[in-house]
């Protein structure tokens, strides 16, 4: 609290905090923000977050009135309400609904935003909870639904039923009217793997109830559960992904190369696995250049989101006599294509477009292939002057790395701008230039562009190794004993920054969070001559204890495991807070975290502080007492710390004199 004190007194009282947090919750809160929501046959489910429903409600619209841009909507839950109701500190976490109907769901509640949640049955029909229906305690659960009266769950289950990595080891099948102490044990993974996970998945014939080891982050097996709880396994290499299930065919995301029956498939590709003979064929196989990087589930179409180059497309694959034939959903060209949400009673999608001057739109195609715009949001900056573009640097190796620029045209041109670099770099996730995200960070376009580009700044995405922008081998790149290559990379588009021109060291700021917290920690004790700021969120920086706080046994697959000496001695040349000196100086830091981050211990900021703070080096900090790894709970809160980083950044890297 007395950092708090200290931090916020210094960051509030920057000029344009206010007007920044103004700013930030016009974005955030706008009522003209797209309801993206899920497709789940006739209807779509949609949570909705604005001035009047901090907490947030639940809705649903029927397709029909959602596809025309015109959602009738019907409210089923009101968070702020039940919080008030059950004095309690709800933050809505995700629904699911039985199908075919979608009539009956499991609604995930988490008290103050942390990974443990609460499932409680909830009947639409009813409008209510379910009186002495299905309620699983809080934990970090996994839930599924079977049939009816059937729930697939891994959770707590008392004594010895959690792994090293603090999730459920033992699937189990809940029936209605018994206790959880009654369900039926169907599987116990090792207390070395990550958990185990139900995944039911249907097709127009079937229920097919799977259940996923994870062995370690990114490796996996996957068996169907028969009629008789038999276990089949599926014949699947360990890096590779089940998607859903077409007329009895698996469609399956390799992340390795799979030989399989005198076959190769190669990595980063889509197969296409028979259950009833395990027989397997190609569905897609990515270009030099492209990478998978979404895949939906219809009931007779697969829809595949590709990027080429990080600049996004989709296509919907759909198999006859001759096999897969991959048609292009045609949308707007360089920029973000999601696949928002598919089908699973049909072959219709909801799909997006944006880019980070281009505010996203949301399309319905149907059967016939054909986008119709369904919303689009308005301007939230104006992008009239601003110009993005994408360039590549050398890293140390030689790898050409891509990365965005953002920024006005005339600030451009002039050069030595005050900018800031986001990157992230691990567990396969691609870094893209959003307009707008939900939750929305301060890295996207919205956001960047109202409070940083329109101010004269510049903002830099970074789509370094570890990520998956050019699918699992980009990814595989960065592992373990490769780490260095992904700072190696960001600190390459640093320098490429500098030598263009484009700004100085002492106008650079860097930010990152989780995983990119650890890339800034990285970037403070390896590179502090290239920085003037550097935003440090939610962060790992003790890594040679990562895997003894909460979640963190489960990224041993990233890192490698700090107890065994080979990895222990390359953890150790990149580990933040041991690589921390005393006598070394280093630009002001701002840490931030939150008290109820329980995948990320909030340990790792405090204890680098505390450090930096023993050793007088400069450092802020801001620990908000809810929100989970997100940080925040609510999107004022959300506006609050965005303004914050903003700030902070204004008072490092722009003159007192003005822009």
């Amino acid at each position: 609290r007395e950092q708090n004190a200290r931090s916020l007194a210094e960051l509030e009282k920057q000029p344009e905090f206010a007007a920044m947090r103004r700013e930030a919750l016009e974005i955030l809160t706008s009522e003209a923000r797209i309801p993206y929501g899920d497709v789940r046959g006739d209807h779509v489910f949609n949570f909705w977050q604005d001035k009047s429903h901090v907490r947030g409600i639940l809705r649903r619209s029927s397709l029909a009135s959602y596809a025309a841009g015109k959602p009738d909507w019907e409210t089923l839950l009101d968070v702020d309400a039940l919080d008030a109701s059950e004095k309690e500190n709800w933050v809505y976490q995700s629904v699911e609904c039985l199908a075919p109907d979608y009539l009956t769901c499991l609604i995930e509640l988490s008290r103050g935003g942390t990974d443990a949640s609460v499932y409680r049955e909830f009947s639409i029909a009813q409008g209510r909870f379910v009186a002495d229906g299905f309620v699983i305690p809080e934990a970090k659960s996994s839930v599924d639904w079977i049939d009816q009266d059937h729930l697939l769950v891994a959770t707590d289950w008392g004594p010895d039923s959690l792994t090293e990595s603090g999730y459920a080891k033992t699937l189990k099948i809940v029936e209605r009217g018994k206790p959880l102490a009654e369900a039926k044990t169907v599987y116990t993974a090792q207390s070395t793997d990550v958990s185990v996970q139900p995944l039911v998945r249907r097709d127009r014939h079937r229920t097919y109830p799977f259940l996923l080891r994870a062995i370690t982050f990114f490796n996996y097996e996957y068996f169907l559960i028969g009629d008789d709880g038999a276990l089949i396994a599926l014949p699947l290499p360990q890096r590779a992904g089940l998607e859903g299930v077409v007329d009895g065919r698996a469609i399956v995301r390799l992340n390795e190369q799979w030989k399989y029956k005198g076959e190769t498939y190669p990595q980063g590709a889509l197969v296409a696995l028979a259950i009833s003979d395990m027989s397997a064929e190609l569905v897609y196989a990515p270009g030099k250049s492209e990478a998978l990087r979404s895949v939906g589930v219809g009931s007779d179409a697969v829809f595949i989101g590709i990027l080429d180059n990080v600049v996004g497309a989709a296509r919907r694959l759909t198999r006859d006599a001759d096999g897969w034939r991959s048609q292009d959903i045609p949308l707007p060209e360089n920029g973000v294509v999601s696949l928002i949400s598919v089908n699973p009673k049909g072959d219709d999608l909801l799909v997006s477009f944006e880019s980070l001057t281009t505010p996203d739109t949301l399309y319905y195609v149907g059967a016939d292939n054909k986008p119709s715009r369904v919303f689009g949001l308005p301007e939230m900056y104006d992008a009239s002057d601003v110009l993005v573009s994408q360039r590549f640097a050398t890293s140390r190796d030689g790898t050409r790395i891509p990365y965005f620029v953002m920024g006005k045209k005339a600030v451009l041109e002039r050069g030595n701008a005050p900018t800031v670099q986001y990157g992230y770099g691990g567990f396969l996730i691609s870094i893209l230039p959003y307009y707008y995200e939900d939750p929305s960070r301060p890295q996207h376009g919205a956001l960047a562009g109202r409070l940083w580009v329109s101010r004269g700044g510049v903002l830099v995405l970074s789509n370094i190794r570890g990520g998956g922008e050019y699918g699992p081998g980009w990814h595989e790149a960065a592992l373990k004993h490769n780490r260095q290559r992904s700072f190696d990379d960001f600190f390459a588009i640093s320098e490429d920054l500098i030598a263009s021109g484009v700004t100085t060291p002492q106008r650079l700021g860097a930010i990152g969070r989780s995983n990119g917290g650890l890339l800034m920690g990285v970037a403070l004790t390896q590179r502090p001559d290239l920085y003037a700021a550097i935003d440090c969120g939610v962060p790992l920086l003790d890594m040679l204890r990562y895997d003894k706080l909460l979640a963190g046994a489960s990224w041993v697959g990233e890192y490698g495991d700090p107890d065994l000496p080979a990895d222990r001695e390359i953890i150790m040349t990149y580990s933040p807070y041991q690589k921390l000196e005393k006598d070394r100086e280093y630009p002001e830091v701002f840490f931030y975290t939150s008290t109820k981050d329980d995948r990320v211990h909030p340990g790792h900021a405090r204890k680098m502080a505390a450090r930096m703070a023993a050793w007088n080096h400069p450092f802020l900090y801001y620990e908000n007492i809810e929100g989970g790894h997100g940080g925040t709970a609510n999107q004022e809160q959300l506006a609050f710390r965005t303004a914050l980083e903003y700030a902070y950044f204004a008072r490092r890297l722009m003159p007192k004199d003005g822009n």
